[in-house]
Protein backbone atom coordinates (compact mmCIF):
# COMPACT_ATOMS: atom_id res chain seq x y z
CA UNK A 1 0.00 0.00 0.00
CA UNK A 2 2.38 2.48 1.25
CA UNK A 3 4.70 1.76 -1.88
CA UNK A 4 1.86 2.34 -4.20
CA UNK A 5 0.99 5.57 -2.27
CA UNK A 6 4.12 6.47 -2.93
CA UNK A 7 4.20 5.64 -6.66
CA UNK A 8 0.96 7.65 -7.05
CA UNK A 9 2.61 11.03 -5.12
CA UNK A 10 5.64 10.41 -7.89
CA UNK A 11 3.47 10.41 -10.51
CA UNK A 12 1.11 13.24 -9.59
CA UNK A 13 4.28 15.72 -8.87
CA UNK A 14 2.87 16.53 -5.55
CA UNK A 15 5.77 18.66 -4.97
CA UNK A 16 4.21 20.94 -7.87
CA UNK A 17 1.63 21.80 -5.51
CA UNK A 18 3.73 24.89 -5.20
CA UNK A 19 2.05 26.35 -8.85
CA UNK A 20 -1.07 27.58 -7.06
CA UNK A 21 -0.53 27.44 -3.26
CA UNK A 22 1.85 30.88 -2.94
CA UNK A 23 -0.80 32.27 -4.80
CA UNK A 24 -3.73 31.46 -2.76
CA UNK A 25 -1.47 31.87 0.41
CA UNK A 26 -0.95 35.62 -0.84
CA UNK A 27 -4.81 36.05 -1.10
CA UNK A 28 -5.02 35.20 2.44
CA UNK A 29 -2.31 37.05 3.57
CA UNK A 30 -3.58 40.20 1.84
CA UNK A 31 -7.29 39.26 3.19
CA UNK A 32 -6.52 38.77 6.97
CA UNK A 33 -4.09 41.79 6.90
CA UNK A 34 -1.33 39.33 7.66
CA UNK A 35 -0.92 35.25 8.91
CA UNK A 36 -4.64 33.90 10.34
CA UNK A 37 -5.19 31.63 12.32
CA UNK A 38 -3.92 28.08 12.05
CA UNK A 39 -7.39 27.28 12.03
CA UNK A 40 -7.29 29.08 8.48
CA UNK A 41 -4.07 28.72 7.53
CA UNK A 42 -3.80 25.21 7.95
CA UNK A 43 -7.51 23.96 5.87
CA UNK A 44 -6.56 26.34 3.08
CA UNK A 45 -3.31 24.38 2.80
CA UNK A 46 -4.97 21.04 2.95
CA UNK A 47 -7.44 21.69 0.09
CA UNK A 48 -5.25 22.65 -1.80
CA UNK A 49 -3.01 20.06 -2.03
CA UNK A 50 -5.75 17.87 -1.57
CA UNK A 51 -7.59 19.35 -5.02
CA UNK A 52 -4.82 18.95 -6.70
CA UNK A 53 -3.81 15.42 -6.10
CA UNK A 54 -7.58 14.73 -6.95
CA UNK A 55 -7.49 16.36 -9.99
CA UNK A 56 -3.63 15.29 -11.10
CA UNK A 57 -4.78 11.54 -10.06
CA UNK A 58 -7.82 11.93 -12.23
CA UNK A 59 -6.10 13.00 -15.23
CA UNK A 60 -3.77 10.33 -14.90
CA UNK A 61 -6.64 7.84 -14.60
CA UNK A 62 -8.84 9.39 -17.64
CA UNK A 63 -5.79 9.78 -19.87
CA UNK A 64 -4.39 6.35 -19.44
CA UNK A 65 -5.30 5.28 -22.61
CA UNK A 66 -3.96 8.17 -24.26
CA UNK A 67 -1.05 8.01 -22.53
CA UNK A 68 -0.21 4.79 -24.05
CA UNK A 69 -0.18 5.77 -27.16
CA UNK A 70 2.60 8.83 -26.34
CA UNK A 71 5.97 8.53 -26.42
CA UNK A 72 6.41 11.11 -24.00
CA UNK A 73 3.95 9.13 -21.23
CA UNK A 74 3.86 5.55 -22.42
CA UNK A 75 5.96 5.01 -19.47
CA UNK A 76 3.74 5.97 -16.59
CA UNK A 77 3.12 3.74 -13.82
CA UNK A 78 -0.41 4.35 -15.36
CA UNK A 79 0.26 2.77 -17.89
CA UNK A 80 2.75 -0.14 -17.23
CA UNK A 81 0.16 -1.38 -14.58
CA UNK A 82 1.61 -0.25 -11.85
CA UNK A 83 -0.85 1.43 -11.22
CA UNK A 84 -4.25 0.11 -11.41
CA UNK A 85 -7.41 1.76 -12.13
CA UNK A 86 -9.04 1.08 -9.16
CA UNK A 87 -6.56 2.40 -6.45
CA UNK A 88 -6.12 5.54 -8.50
CA UNK A 89 -9.57 6.10 -8.16
CA UNK A 90 -9.65 5.16 -4.68
CA UNK A 91 -6.80 7.85 -4.60
CA UNK A 92 -9.33 10.16 -6.25
CA UNK A 93 -12.20 9.60 -3.56
CA UNK A 94 -9.68 10.23 -0.67
CA UNK A 95 -8.01 13.26 -2.10
CA UNK A 96 -11.25 14.92 -2.86
CA UNK A 97 -13.23 13.85 0.23
CA UNK A 98 -9.81 15.56 2.41
CA UNK A 99 -10.81 18.82 -0.05
CA UNK A 100 -14.34 18.67 1.20
CA UNK A 101 -14.02 18.42 4.78
CA UNK A 102 -11.23 20.87 4.57
CA UNK A 103 -13.62 23.49 2.79
CA UNK A 104 -16.63 22.77 5.49
CA UNK A 105 -13.58 23.46 8.10
CA UNK A 106 -13.00 26.49 6.96
CA UNK A 107 -16.73 27.96 6.31
CA UNK A 108 -20.56 27.29 5.27
CA UNK A 109 -19.81 29.19 1.84
CA UNK A 110 -16.45 27.15 0.99
CA UNK A 111 -18.09 24.33 1.73
CA UNK A 112 -20.75 25.04 -0.46
CA UNK A 113 -18.55 25.80 -3.33
CA UNK A 114 -16.59 22.73 -2.28
CA UNK A 115 -18.03 20.02 -5.24
CA UNK A 116 -18.85 22.56 -7.71
CA UNK A 117 -15.46 23.49 -7.46
CA UNK A 118 -14.29 20.25 -7.90
CA UNK A 119 -15.87 19.17 -10.64
CA UNK A 120 -13.91 21.97 -12.14
CA UNK A 121 -10.79 20.86 -11.00
CA UNK A 122 -11.79 17.17 -12.18
CA UNK A 123 -13.63 18.18 -15.62
CA UNK A 124 -10.12 19.85 -16.53
CA UNK A 125 -9.07 15.92 -17.86
CA UNK A 126 -11.85 15.60 -20.18
CA UNK A 127 -11.83 19.06 -21.84
CA UNK A 128 -8.65 18.37 -24.53
CA UNK A 129 -11.33 15.72 -25.96
CA UNK A 130 -14.00 18.70 -27.52
CA UNK A 131 -12.05 21.86 -26.87
CA UNK A 132 -8.66 23.42 -28.03
CA UNK A 133 -9.22 25.80 -25.04
CA UNK A 134 -8.36 23.44 -22.73
CA UNK A 135 -5.26 25.38 -21.69
CA UNK A 136 -7.56 28.09 -20.19
CA UNK A 137 -9.71 25.46 -18.50
CA UNK A 138 -6.56 24.11 -16.75
CA UNK A 139 -5.60 28.52 -16.15
CA UNK A 140 -9.34 28.57 -14.75
CA UNK A 141 -8.67 25.69 -12.44
CA UNK A 142 -5.82 27.40 -10.78
CA UNK A 143 -6.96 30.79 -10.98
CA UNK A 144 -9.55 29.92 -8.28
CA UNK A 145 -6.97 29.30 -5.68
CA UNK A 146 -6.81 33.36 -4.65
CA UNK A 147 -10.46 33.71 -4.35
CA UNK A 148 -10.62 29.87 -2.36
CA UNK A 149 -8.32 31.42 0.00
CA UNK A 150 -9.95 35.31 0.40
CA UNK A 151 -13.25 33.36 0.81
CA UNK A 152 -11.41 31.25 3.75
CA UNK A 153 -10.72 34.53 5.23
CA UNK A 154 -13.36 36.62 4.99
CA UNK A 155 -16.60 34.11 4.19
CA UNK A 156 -17.74 36.66 1.18
CA UNK A 157 -16.58 39.20 -1.31
CA UNK A 158 -17.50 42.10 1.20
CA UNK A 159 -14.52 45.01 0.34
CA UNK A 160 -11.74 45.01 2.18
CA UNK A 161 -10.96 47.87 4.10
CA UNK A 162 -8.56 50.35 2.73
CA UNK A 163 -9.32 48.51 -1.01
CA UNK A 164 -12.22 47.51 -1.99
CA UNK A 165 -13.92 49.54 0.42
CA UNK A 166 -11.47 52.87 0.06
CA UNK A 167 -12.48 52.71 -3.93
CA UNK A 168 -16.50 52.46 -3.08
CA UNK A 169 -16.23 48.97 -4.84
CA UNK A 170 -19.82 46.64 -4.31
CA UNK A 171 -16.88 43.87 -3.71
CA UNK A 172 -13.47 42.64 -3.20
CA UNK A 173 -11.40 43.06 -6.50
CA UNK A 174 -7.78 42.05 -5.45
CA UNK A 175 -8.39 37.93 -5.63
CA UNK A 176 -10.12 38.43 -8.77
CA UNK A 177 -7.49 40.52 -9.95
CA UNK A 178 -4.90 37.99 -8.59
CA UNK A 179 -6.58 34.85 -9.89
CA UNK A 180 -6.94 36.07 -13.90
CA UNK A 181 -3.08 36.74 -13.21
CA UNK A 182 -2.70 33.64 -12.99
CA UNK A 183 -4.94 32.08 -15.01
CA UNK A 184 -3.05 33.98 -17.69
CA UNK A 185 0.15 32.98 -16.11
CA UNK A 186 -1.03 29.23 -16.22
CA UNK A 187 -2.55 29.25 -19.67
CA UNK A 188 0.65 30.41 -20.91
CA UNK A 189 3.30 27.86 -19.45
CA UNK A 190 0.94 24.91 -20.58
CA UNK A 191 0.75 26.44 -23.97
CA UNK A 192 4.19 25.53 -23.68
CA UNK A 193 4.11 22.85 -22.45
CA UNK A 194 1.96 21.43 -24.71
CA UNK A 195 3.99 21.72 -27.59
CA UNK A 196 5.81 18.83 -26.74
CA UNK A 197 2.63 16.52 -27.68
CA UNK A 198 1.85 18.35 -31.09
CA UNK A 199 2.64 15.65 -33.44
CA UNK A 200 0.70 13.31 -31.27
CA UNK A 201 -2.74 15.83 -30.84
CA UNK A 202 -1.76 16.38 -34.91
CA UNK A 203 -2.12 12.41 -35.55
CA UNK A 204 -5.44 12.13 -33.80
CA UNK A 205 -8.77 13.40 -34.17
CA UNK A 206 -10.03 12.99 -30.64
CA UNK A 207 -7.78 15.24 -28.75
CA UNK A 208 -7.88 18.96 -29.34
CA UNK A 209 -5.46 21.73 -28.04
CA UNK A 210 -3.79 24.74 -29.49
CA UNK A 211 -0.42 23.77 -30.40
CA UNK A 212 -2.54 21.98 -32.87
CA UNK A 213 -4.88 24.43 -33.98
CA UNK A 214 -2.37 27.43 -34.73
CA UNK A 215 0.74 25.35 -34.65
CA UNK A 216 3.85 25.20 -32.54
CA UNK A 217 4.94 28.64 -33.51
CA UNK A 218 1.73 30.51 -33.03
CA UNK A 219 1.48 28.51 -29.88
CA UNK A 220 4.89 29.80 -28.37
CA UNK A 221 3.39 33.75 -29.42
CA UNK A 222 0.05 33.68 -27.70
CA UNK A 223 2.11 32.06 -24.76
CA UNK A 224 4.52 35.22 -24.77
CA UNK A 225 0.93 37.30 -24.94
CA UNK A 226 -0.66 35.09 -21.78
CA UNK A 227 2.17 36.11 -19.86
CA UNK A 228 3.03 39.61 -21.02
CA UNK A 229 -1.45 40.29 -19.55
CA UNK A 230 -0.26 38.04 -16.36
CA UNK A 231 2.51 40.85 -15.88
CA UNK A 232 0.54 43.36 -16.53
CA UNK A 233 -2.25 42.05 -14.08
CA UNK A 234 0.04 41.35 -11.47
CA UNK A 235 1.25 45.36 -11.67
CA UNK A 236 -2.43 46.25 -11.68
CA UNK A 237 -2.99 44.37 -8.32
CA UNK A 238 -0.37 45.27 -6.92
CA UNK A 239 -1.50 49.39 -7.28
CA UNK A 240 -4.29 48.60 -6.19
CA UNK A 241 -3.56 46.67 -3.01
CA UNK A 242 -0.59 49.23 -2.83
CA UNK A 243 1.94 47.16 -1.99
CA UNK A 244 5.43 47.64 -1.95
CA UNK A 245 8.89 48.19 -3.20
CA UNK A 246 9.36 44.51 -1.82
CA UNK A 247 6.58 43.25 -4.57
CA UNK A 248 8.08 45.30 -7.33
CA UNK A 249 11.28 43.92 -6.55
CA UNK A 250 9.79 40.63 -7.08
CA UNK A 251 7.96 41.39 -10.19
CA UNK A 252 11.00 42.56 -11.67
CA UNK A 253 12.55 38.87 -10.98
CA UNK A 254 9.23 36.96 -11.90
CA UNK A 255 9.68 39.42 -16.02
CA UNK A 256 13.36 37.85 -15.98
CA UNK A 257 12.46 34.43 -15.20
CA UNK A 258 9.34 34.38 -17.94
CA UNK A 259 11.73 36.20 -20.52
CA UNK A 260 14.06 33.62 -19.48
CA UNK A 261 11.70 30.92 -20.25
CA UNK A 262 10.98 32.40 -23.53
CA UNK A 263 14.17 32.43 -24.89
CA UNK A 264 14.83 28.45 -23.81
CA UNK A 265 11.82 27.53 -25.75
CA UNK A 266 11.99 27.71 -29.64
CA UNK A 267 9.15 26.19 -32.34
CA UNK A 268 12.21 24.24 -33.65
CA UNK A 269 14.24 23.01 -30.38
CA UNK A 270 12.21 22.02 -27.11
CA UNK A 271 14.71 20.22 -25.66
CA UNK A 272 14.32 22.61 -22.49
CA UNK A 273 10.98 22.60 -22.20
CA UNK A 274 11.07 21.19 -18.69
CA UNK A 275 13.02 23.50 -17.44
CA UNK A 276 10.49 26.12 -18.73
CA UNK A 277 7.58 24.52 -17.03
CA UNK A 278 8.89 23.23 -13.59
CA UNK A 279 12.10 24.99 -12.37
CA UNK A 280 11.34 28.25 -13.97
CA UNK A 281 7.57 28.43 -13.11
CA UNK A 282 7.90 27.62 -9.84
CA UNK A 283 10.22 30.05 -8.60
CA UNK A 284 8.05 32.68 -10.34
CA UNK A 285 5.12 32.22 -7.67
CA UNK A 286 7.24 31.46 -4.46
CA UNK A 287 9.40 35.10 -5.34
CA UNK A 288 5.69 36.56 -5.47
CA UNK A 289 4.88 34.50 -2.06
CA UNK A 290 7.80 35.42 -0.49
CA UNK A 291 7.71 39.58 -1.57
CA UNK A 292 3.93 39.99 -0.02
CA UNK A 293 4.85 37.51 3.23
CA UNK A 294 7.43 40.16 3.57
CA UNK A 295 5.18 43.10 3.28
CA UNK A 296 2.09 41.49 4.62
CA UNK A 297 2.96 38.85 6.88
CA UNK A 298 5.49 40.84 9.06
Amino acid sequence: MLSRLALVLDSIKIAHSVFALPFALVAMLVAAGGWPAWGVFGPIVLCMVAGRSAAMAFNRWADRRFDAENPRTKGRPTVSGALSPGFLLGFVLASAALFVAGAWLLNPVCGALALPVLAILLGYSFAKRFTSLCHFWLGLSLGLAPLGAHLAVTGDLSPLPGLGAARGLPFEAFPLLLGLAVLCWVSGFDLIYACQDYAVDAADPRLHSMPKRLGIAGALKLSTALHALAMALLIGTGVYAALGLAYYAALAVVAALLIYEHSIVKPDDLSRVNVAFFTLNGAVSLVLLAAVALERGL
